[in-house]
């Protein structure tokens, strides 16, 4: 007896293939992965706030009305709050920038705190875990007058040292 198929049947293992997908059909993330679409979607909007939603869902892979739904839960959550322009590198170039870490005396925070937010040169301050008790971020229109800021923190009551880095170049900026 002879193991082959007969030459009109086709072999027992053959595969089908699934159907066709029409080019206009855009590819439907499963459930589980809305939360990366989200983040793609963030990402895309922080290097282009004016892409299009049309643009958007065309790099994502999913219908304009899913961006659009996306966009709408995203800003309703409070995740996106706005949409902004970022300078050119020319106006962004202009002076200079530092992180300084703070060190202060306990139970000073409040007053440093205090003062520091009156410095229109403070462009953000946290408060770390670590070498430091803050960290500020200032920006100064010379050397100069960052030294000067630097003098200034330093004479704060409460403030027991700074240590500063300045910025040479801004390799990736996401913030607004």
């Amino acid at each position: 007896m002879s193991s082959k198929n007969p030459p009109n049947k086709a072999p027992v293992h053959a595969k089908t293939s699934p159907p066709l997908r029409s080019r206009s059909q855009p590819i439907a993330p499963p459930a589980a992965s809305k939360e990366q679409v989200d983040r793609q979607l963030i990402t895309l909007l922080q290097a282009n706030a004016r892409a299009s939603t049309a643009e958007l869902a065309r790099k994502l892979g999913v219908a304009r009305t899913t961006v659009v739904a996306r966009l709408a839960r995203l800003e309703s959550t409070g995740t996106i709050v706005g949409y902004t322009a970022r300078l050119g590198t020319d106006a962004a170039d202009r002076g200079v920038q530092a992180f300084v870490g703070i060190t202060v005396q306990p139970k000073a925070g409040r007053e440093v705190v205090q003062r520091l937010s009156q410095c229109p040169e403070l462009r953000q301050l946290a408060s770390v875990s670590g070498e430091f008790d803050y960290m500020a971020l200032l920006r100064a229109e010379s050397t100069m007058r960052l030294d000067a800021l630097l003098d200034e923190i330093g004479e704060i009551e409460g403030v027991i040292k700074t240590t500063s880095s300045v910025v040479l170049a801004l390799r990736v900026d996401r913030s607004a």
